[in-house]
């Protein structure tokens, strides 16, 4: 290999939360770093008006965070751009990334592309997608506080996000599309414990409406065939849907070891079955899909990776990637004569920093 204007340490595909703090800890560790985006970056968590529960960060939009978490990526040195990926050649030394804009390669990569929640499919759902409806109790159910809520599922997460929603909802319910839940008993027992929750079996949502926001929803019994409509009162309504996630999978190479759902199976350092070939966030077979979980992925990854990179530029003499800043010339930029003091200790860098001070002594007047 001769030309290496295309060839990267890391090529992370997708630029959500996961890719993004894979992008950080890779590009830290003084590799070069591809992020390709199909779509927009931030993935889910751009769609959130308000995190609330990101350590660090008090308050913040999701748009927010996302630039956070980009100028971050690329004060390392990350480039991130966007790319429609045609197809990828995984199961060899030096992986390949074909896009419709081009080719490229890298030593390791990354796979970030997310899942996306299941669409209930009721008219005005993607319309007020972000505005009304949302996906996760966790993320959005503050932005509810006092309204009233409709919860669209009947499995485990759909009777215990509608319990957690009870934190901010003044009444909630429960649409189930089925004739009785399919989570176990058990769970949907603690329903009796939520006067403010009601449930509606064999029932779905036929359509949600309103100017700028949900005053309307209506339903549809299917036993009874009976339809109505449910108005809105002093605050508008809330919708939230919990039918599942499809993980963004389908379109990866089958050598790629899937459950049944089509998650990608990974170890405990985030590696897949292919050497090379890491997987972060929510395209992870994994119990909790959150913002904080994605980023700890992608951290995990990069950090995996780093051991097969380098021996990779040892085995094959393929030269640092990476185009070194002169960082010298720029702290180097005094005119006139000057005295600088400096004040040590015995930590690593005070040691660093005297022996940067002791060869510019020897460089300048």
């Amino acid at each position: 290999m001769s030309d290496y204007r295309k060839l990267y340490d890391v090529i992370i595909v997708g630029g959500g939360p996961a890719g993004l703090s894979a992008a950080i800890y890779a590009a830290r560790a003084k590799e070069r770093v591809l992020v390709i985006e199909k779509n927009e970056f931030g993935g889910q968590i751009a769609l959130t008006a308000k995190v609330c529960n990101y350590p660090g960060v008090k308050e913040c939009s999701g748009t927010e965070l996302v630039e956070y978490m980009k100028e971050q990526a690329q004060s390392f040195g990350a480039e991130l751009i966007y790319g429609d990926i045609t197809d990828m050649d995984l199961d060899c030394p030096v992986k390949t990334i074909r896009t419709r804009a081009g080719e490229y390669r890298a030593l390791g990569v990354i796979l970030a592309p997310g899942s996306v929640p299941r669409c209930a499919g009721f008219e005005g759902e993607k319309e007020y997608k972000g505005a009304g409806v949302a996906y996760c109790a966790t993320c959005d159910g503050q932005l509810f506080g006092g309204c009233d809520l409709f919860v669209v599922g009947g499995g485990l997460a759909a009777v215990e996000e509608a319990i957690y929603l009870t934190k901010y909802a003044k009444n909630i319910t429960l649409v189930v599309r089925e004739y009785d839940f399919t989570c176990a008993k058990t769970v949907s027992d603690r329903l009796q414990l939520y006067p403010n929750i009601k449930v509606l079996f064999h029932t779905e949502i036929v359509k949600v409406a309103g100017e700028g926001i949900i005053d309307s929803v209506t339903l549809i019994d299917h036993v009874s065939g009976e339809s109505w409509e449910e108005k809105a009162g002093e605050n508008p309504f809330g919708v939230f849907v919990f039918v599942g996630y499809e993980p963004n999978t389908a379109w990866l190479p089958d050598i790629l070891a899937k459950d049944e759902a089509g998650y990608l199976l990974t170890d405990r350092e985030n590696k897949t079955n292919i050497d090379g070939v890491c997987a972060a966030g929510d395209v992870r077979q994994k119990s909790l899909r959150q913002v904080v979980t994605a980023a700890s992925d992608g951290a995990i990854a990069a950090v995996a990776l780093e051991p097969l990179i380098e021996k990779m530029h040892t085995t094959r003499n393929i030269p640092c990637l990476v185009e070194e800043k002169n960082t010298l010339s720029e702290v180097s930029s005094l005119t006139e004569k000057a005295i600088v003091r400096l004040w040590t200790d015995d930590s690593p860098l005070s040691k660093e920093m005297e022996a940067f001070f002791e060869e510019e002594d020897q460089l300048h007047d």
